[in-house]
């Protein structure tokens, strides 16, 4: 079931106002307590049609279909599930004055983690985590369907944790409590970048999800965390544990690590479907990895782009000028940076584009969305690039570690990437 944005708030206070049932289960209960049928928390009383849509709302699965329910598409362009947002949220709420946070990471995402990790582990699914999906309308979403077979812990399951985490671990640093969550909520969905950019954003928005996430955990806080979420887990089902402990450690620390490689160092990309990219024309040809070469462009609009509706609106744009007027077979480069925060997928990893003639087969082409004759890019932006891309594209035997970094205009007669970049970019430290 897919959530529009305007309900959230409502989903949010109605089951933290009555406790809902659908919120909760014994593993959540034992860190957050038992559900409670009093009224001395003043409960909110809703009328039967919505308390139906907060059950379903808030109740997450995948159908046999591959379609993920109680999940929704945030102003960011990313989809969250509900259910451990809402969880996190509570057990930062929950929090004593100068108390640890004990079930923050277990009702988010370490469970799920080491569940998933134990899955793969003894199954034959190709992914440990993941996958993310496409919506069947981004203006008026109703139905997602994941891109592939789910391991049990989503992506949209894991940006909801991490946000969880982000918001719990906020709320429970505060020494008076917002009267309305629905303010956090708004300022973390619902800024709009707008102007510098990110450069000029406040901290605690979504677009900052996994830096934010970063900050706040690490390999040894989420392997000690999945391992002790597991012990519970167990523990509160009556069962042993089902692996010896030196190799459940194994599993976890290989998983976890996957996990940071996937979810913290490597940047979110706007997947095609999400943007509303059209088919590719004919056959990709795909490319031999590691590549050697990353390619620096501009895309010459008059100006950038700083929410996600809008450099979608561009990156339509771009691919039906690539392929309709130039006659390429799809947009042409391999990714595009919006000032939104976020990387678009192009042609992706895997097939060759057509962003610097001679040379596409030895480099991905990596477009900046402006006009960057004089001006450079918001800083966020190049960071997204030069740091977060780059690194995610070594660690993942996509491009070799002493690959080199060229402007446009190095290989090509033409201004491409605009002075502005261009002086950026020759000092960074692959440019050659």
């Amino acid at each position: 079931m897919a959530l529009p944005a305007s309900c959230l708030v409502i989903l949010i206070m109605a089951c933290y106002s009555s406790r809902t049932k659908g919120c909760v289960d014994p593993f959540v209960q034992n860190f957050l307590g038992v559900v409670s049928n009093s009224t001395e928390d003043k409960p909110l009383f809703l009328d039967y049609w919505l308390s139906g849509f907060v059950g379903r709302g808030i109740y997450h699965s995948v159908t046999d279909s591959g379609k993920e329910e109680g999940v929704f598409l945030t102003p960011d362009g990313t989809t969250v599930a509900l259910a451990p947002l809402l969880m996190g949220i509570e057990a930062g709420l929950q929090q004593e004055a100068n108390s640890p946070l004990s079930g923050l990471y277990p009702v988010t995402l370490a469970k799920n983690l080491g569940l998933s990790f134990l899955h793969f582990n003894s199954s034959l699914i190709s992914e440990k985590l993941g996958p993310d999906g496409c919506w069947d309308n981004v203006t008026s979403p109703k139905i997602f369907t994941l891109s592939g077979t789910t391991s049990g812990t989503t992506d949209a399951w894991i940006n909801g944790g991490m946000d969880g985490v982000i918001l719990g671990r906020h709320l429970s640093g505060l020494t008076e409590h917002p009267l309305k969550i629905s303010n956090v909520l708004e300022g973390y969905y619902c800024h709009r970048v707008e102007g510098l950019g990110l450069d000029a954003a406040p901290h605690l928005i979504s677009t900052l999800r996994r830096q934010n996430f970063k900050e706040l955990a690490n390999v040894s806080v989420l392997q000690e965390q999945v391992l002790a979420s597991l012990s519970v887990y167990w523990k509160l089902k009556g069962e042993a544990e089902r692996v010896p402990q030196t190799e459940l450690q194994k599993i976890v620390q290989e998983g976890v690590h996957e996990f940071v490689h996937r979810y913290m160092e490597c940047p979110t990309i706007i997947s095609r479907c999400q943007w509303g990219a059209r088919p590719y024309r004919g056959w990709p040809t795909r490319l031999t990895l590691p590549l050697s070469s990353m390619f620096i462009h501009h895309t010459h609009h008059r100006q950038p782009c700083h929410t996600f509706q809008h450099c979608a609106e561009k990156m339509r744009a771009m691919q039906l000028f690539h392929q309709d007027d130039r006659g390429w077979d799809d947009i042409g480069y391999s990714f595009v940076a919006g000032s939104d925060g976020y990387l678009y997928e192009g042609r992706g990893w895997q097939w060759r584009g057509a962003h610097t003639r001679g040379h596409n087969s030895q480099g991905y082409g990596v477009a900046f969305i402006g006009n960057y004759t004089v001006e450079r890019p918001p800083q966020r932006s190049l960071e997204l690039v030069q740091h977060h891309l780059a690194t995610c594209a070594v660690s993942a035997g996509r491009l070799v570690g002493n690959f080199t970094l060229h402007g446009h205009r190095q290989l090509v007669n033409t201004t491409c990437p605009g002075d502005g970049l261009y002086l950026e970019i020759m000092g960074w430290e692959h440019f050659r």
